[in-house]
Parts: structure tokens; C-alpha cells; sequence
């Protein structure tokens, strides 16, 4: 059998159909009406008023905090568990990150964010200061780690108040919503502006690519402008700005418009695959499978395996018998607190990351799977069950 690969892009008939129509128009680059298509689906499934479609999730969460006015020196709340994208965007603003620690399903914990802000920072003449630094706290950057979105309700009203600005690291997120009573709301739409990935790992791919979704007009026309390289005349090359070029371009929308018209034949799989997994692992003396927030509806990105009473010794053993066995598996995102660059910012009451981090391994949980596949897996793990029990 083949190595089990994590999460590897899958592709239907009509990508190749839309990349030969490109290719045939001549409209290849930043241009074209694929780009106009996938910007407007993206709307469409989000219920967002606005879109950009840009060249990656990281030109998004960087263009977001230019368009939010964050400036050097700034600082950014962020969250110590995710991907290093996030905390690289603040950087190349100038900004410096506020370390925040996660919560039992490993998004930033918004209790702590909310204790930080009322007690850790004072509000005067528009800005929020932190009383430590004295430096204005212009943003937070929430990331719906997994596919599991994050209850911003619990604190909009507070960073509408202090004048914090909300974005939105939806970057593993798309399909996934937040259930408010009646109201079901998409991961990205719930703060000022939300930064979708489309990369060869994500859920929805277009080789490489990102998008930003926003209900701001001024966000919207701001963004489109940097992200063209801020032309104010086309034709005699007048720039107004320092722009980017940072549009995605007609070739990679074409895979994306494509990919949307069976996107919910790949959610309905994604479910199926939880399903399974639960079903099997939750069984395990062991082992379980991380469940979703009761207030998000997931799109299952990635399956998470708990293991009990864990230490990073121990799951390291696992997860060398897993890949051992062509499993492909990786733990979390080491901790960006303690990454190199990283380790002289400000941290708040970091310690649920240290277990979250430390017996959490990702499964395979790609669209690609095969119930022989995942036999396979049920059949590694529960062996290592009967080992360590």
C-alpha cells in the first residue's frame, strides 16, 4: 500500500477543462474573468459583501493589518498555538505580537483575551494602551485553528468599544460556521476582516493562493488597490502608494471555480471521515478524537487524535510507529512563543498550550482516503492501544 498522505489536493473534471479555457483566452496572469468568477463564489458561500482574491493567506493577513492602519511599534494580539503566517504578518508590519494561550480545542482562549484587555490595558482618546509597554493594541488576529471557528460574540462588543480591530485567520476554515441560535455565520465574517488559504493543503485549493472577505466598502477598495501594485493611471504607470503585486492569478481562480462546484461533495466526505474516526477511536482506551466547539459547525479540515496521559516522549514514540508504518502524521504548530525570533514578546498566562501541544498528533484527513486507508490506520492505532494499555 501507498503512504497515507495527510491532506494532498484532490481534483475533478473540470479543473482541467477551466485551466484549458484559460490558457486559451490568454488571460493567465493577475486578469481574467476566473479571477471576477471565484471572487464572486466566495462571496456567495460566505454571505460577505466584498472579496479579494489574492496570491496567498499571508498577503492577506499582511494587506489586512496595512488597511486597519496598525504602525510600527503597534502591537497585535495573537494566538501562541497556529501556524507562524499570522505572527509573520505582524512582523512585516512592524508591529510586535501579544502572545495569547489556547483553549481545550487549541483556539486562542478568548477568556484570557478578554481578561487581558480589561485589565491589562487602559482606553484613552480613541486607543487602547497596554499599561506595560505603553504601546497602542491596534488589532487581534483570531485563528479558527482546524476548521473549528472561534465565538467572537464573546468579545466584539468589548474590541468594538476599545477600538481593536478584528481579523480573521479563516485560512483552514472555509465551510466552517459559527451557530448563533437561528443565525449561522461563516468563519471570516464575524470580525472586520476575515483572510481565507487556498493552498495545495487546504480544504478548497487553487495550487497556491488566498483571499480576504470583508462588509467593509473601505477595506475592500483599499486592498484591491495595495494588492495591484496601487496604479492610479494603468496606462502612463502613476502609483499613489507603495503597492504589492499580490493578486492571484486566472490561472489558479480557474482550479478554484472549479473546486467550488463539488465543494460540498468534499464537506459531506470530510463528515463522513470524522464520523469514522470517532466511531473507531473514541472506543480506544488510550485515544479519542478531538470534538468541535457545540457552537461551530466544522468543516473538518484536519481530524486531531488526542492521547491520554501524554508527554511528548510518548508522542513522539507514536508518531514514529505511524510514519514507520507510510502514516503520514505531525503534531500541532510548535509553539510560536518560543520560536527563535519570537521569544522576547509579550506573553499572557500561557500554560493550556504546553498539554494541548504535547498529546495532540494530526490524522490523515484528506478527501483522497480510501476505507482501506483508513482500516489501516484504525488497525496502527489499535494495536498501539493494546501496547500501551
Amino acid at each position: 500500500m501507498s503512504k497515507i498522505l495527510l491532506h494532498e489536493p484532490y481534483f475533478f473534471s473540470d479543473e482541467i477543462k477551466n485551466l484549458s479555457n484559460c490558457i486559451k483566452t490568454g488571460w493567465v496572469s493577475t486578469g481574467g474573468n476566473f479571477v471576477k468568477k471565484f471572487e464572486e463564489n466566495l462571496v456567495s458561500y460566505t454571505n460577505s459583501k466584498y472579496s479579494v482574491a489574492l496570491n496567498s493567506g499571508t498577503t492577506a493577513l499582511d494587506l489586512s493589518l496595512k488597511v486597519i492602519s496598525a504602525k510600527a511599534k503597534d502591537e497585535i494580539i495573537v494566538p501562541t498555538i497556529t501556524f507562524i503566517a499570522p505572527i509573520n504578518a505582524v512582523l512585516y508590519n512592524g508591529c510586535n505580537p501579544v502572545f495569547m494561550d489556547c483553549d481545550s480545542y487549541g483556539n486562542i482562549d478568548l477568556v484570557k483575551v478578554k481578561e487581558f484587555i480589561i485589565k491589562n490595558t487602559s482606553f484613552k482618546n480613541g486607543i487602547s494602551i497596554n499599561k506595560r509597554t505603553k504601546k497602542r493594541i491596534a488589532a487581534i488576529i483570531v485563528v479558527h485553528i482546524f476548521g473549528n471557528t472561534v465565538d467572537l460574540t464573546s468579545i466584539s462588543n468589548l474590541c468594538k468599544k476599545r477600538n481593536i480591530k478584528i481579523i480573521e485567520d479563516a485560512s483552514e476554515s472555509l465551510g466552517s460556521f459559527l451557530i448563533k441560535g437561528n443565525k449561522r455565520l461563516h468563519s471570516g465574517t464575524l470580525g472586520d476582516i476575515g483572510c481565507i488559504s487556498f493552498n495545495a493543503n487546504k480544504i478548497l485549493t487553487t495550487g497556491a493562493g488566498g483571499a480576504v472577505v470583508t462588509n467593509n466598502i473601505n477595506y475592500f477598495k483599499k486592498i484591491s488597490y495595495l494588492s495591484t501594485q496601487a496604479k492610479d493611471d494603468a496606462i502612463r504607470f502613476i502609483h499613489g502608494d507603495i503597492g504589492f503585486n499580490a493578486k492571484l492569478s486566472n490561472i489558479s481562480a480557474s482550479i478554484g471555480v472549479a473546486q467550488f462546484k463539488t465543494f460540498k461533495k468534499i464537506l459531506d466526505k470530510k463528515k463522513k471521515i470524522n464520523k469514522f474516526y470517532k466511531d473507531k477511536i473514541n472506543n480506544l482506551k488510550n485515544f479519542y478524537i478531538l470534538q468541535n466547539p457545540s457552537h461551530s459547525e466544522s468543516n473538518y479540515w484536519l481530524n486531531l487524535l488526542k492521547i491520554k496521559n501524554c508527554n511528548n516522549k510518548l508522542l513522539e514514540k507514536i508518531m514514529k510507529i505511524l510514519l514507520d508504518n507510510d502514516i503520514q502524521v505531525r503534531p500541532v504548530w510548535y509553539p510560536n512563543h518560543m520560536q527563535k525570533k519570537m521569544k522576547n514578546f509579550q506573553k499572557y498566562k500561557l500554560n493550556t498550550y504546553k498539554n494541548y501541544y504535547n498529546s495532540t498528533l494530526c490524522l490523515p484527513s484528506g478527501y483522497n482516503l480510501t476505507k482501506k486507508n483508513l482500516f489501516k490506520i484504525i488497525e496502527i492505532l489499535s494495536k498501539i492501544d493494546r501496547d500501551e494499555s
